[in-house]
């Protein structure tokens, strides 16, 4: 057994172990095909060990491989985590850094819009669009994202644990209606006044679980029914085509698209809120994940549209989903201790 083993070679296993494909594994690392095999190569000459059965066809782990893939996992969050504690640049700092902002017009895009203005030219933040941060969730552990946002309160705590997060802002909640709707003509729309109504809240998607959960929660003892399953939407034409087909009510937050035909308006009696936290891989070290904390906190002060008061400002009496109201009332009641 050798007594050292680069972290390159580990970093290299993980990645085809998570892929399962020689290519896509490549570029994720964003290296040459032949430099990730000889890599491999090198790893299971050094381990004496084969790790991979590969065919023309498919790319598996050898039982030595699935041995060592908890091992390799720890050792390379331990080297971000040294690197993270001591001020380096970590394992990825010079790479592009992938960013989930879920939508075109998100919270997230606005983070990220404010960070690209802070960085210097030769950092990259790349954006991808995941809707749902419990699908995008499993792309930050199998590290082909490294940053996301969305609501934490919905996740598996086992997968929370070995992320960090950050809360960054309280998104108003709002319900989107055709224009010819009764309730399409009010300012506000109260809870109670959508009694009776069905709304769309993303049921059967997987990926968006955690915003299914808050929408159950809201809609529990109010009568508002949650439309039936439907099938993973993707992309903001056809989301804005299934919806105006199927004439859907949907929930929502004052952080939307723009849909023809359609109105957006807040939520009120009380005020539901949306807890968003900006969410990335344990022991991540980049300057692009700086700028966005950064961005982040620059945009959580000046509030929303400038106006007074910061993201984190929520509205007295308003409503929050249960995992996450314990914590406000947690932090609040911790707030109100006299200092010793």
């Amino acid at each position: 057994m050798p007594k050292d083993i680069e972290p390159r070679l580990l970093r290299a296993f993980t990645a085809v172990a998570d892929e399962l494909h020689f290519t896509r594994a490549a570029a994720r690392l964003y290296v040459a095909q032949q430099a990730l095999s000889r890599d491999i190569r090198r790893l299971e000459r050094e381990l004496g060990a084969e790790l991979f059965v590969r065919t023309t066809r498919q790319v598996a782990l050898t039982a030595e491989g699935t041995r060592l893939l908890p091992y390799a996992r720890r050792v390379l969050a331990a080297q971000e985590e040294l690197a993270a504690a001591f001020g380096g640049g970590g394992a990825g700092a010079g790479r592009p850094l992938v960013v989930d902002v879920g939508a075109p017009v998100s919270t997230g895009s606005e983070v990220l819009a404010e960070a690209r203005g802070r960085i210097s030219p030769e950092v990259e933040l790349v954006a991808r669009f995941h809707s749902g941060l419990t699908g995008a969730a499993a792309e930050l552990l199998a590290g082909r994202l490294d940053v996301s946002f969305g609501r934490v309160g919905g996740l598996d705590p086992a997968v929370l644990a070995r992320l960090d997060h950050q809360l960054i802002r309280y998104e108003r909640m709002a319900v989107v209606l055709r224009e010819e709707h009764p309730l399409a003509r009010l300012p506000e729309v109260p809870l109670d006044a959508l009694a009776g109504e069905t709304l769309y809240a993303a049921a059967g998607n997987a990926a968006t679980a955690e915003w299914t959960d808050l929408a159950t929660q809201l809609f529990a003892g109010r009568g508002i029914v949650m439309a039936e399953p439907f099938p993973e939407i993707e992309g903001v034409e056809e989301f804005t085509r299934v919806v105006a087909k199927r004439r859907w009510s949907v929930l929502a937050s004052t952080v939307f698209i723009a849909m023809p035909g359609a109105v957006l308006r807040p939520l009120t009696g009380p005020v539901p809120l949306s807890p968003v936290s900006m969410v990335w891989r344990r022991g991540l070290r980049h300057p692009g994940l700086d700028a966005l904390r950064a961005a982040a906190a620059t945009l959580g002060a000046a509030g929303e549209a400038g106006a007074a008061g910061g993201w984190l400002d929520a509205p007295p009496g308003s409503w929050l989903p249960g995992p996450e109201a314990a914590e406000a009332a947690q932090a609040a009641a911790q707030a109100a201790r006299p200092s010793r």
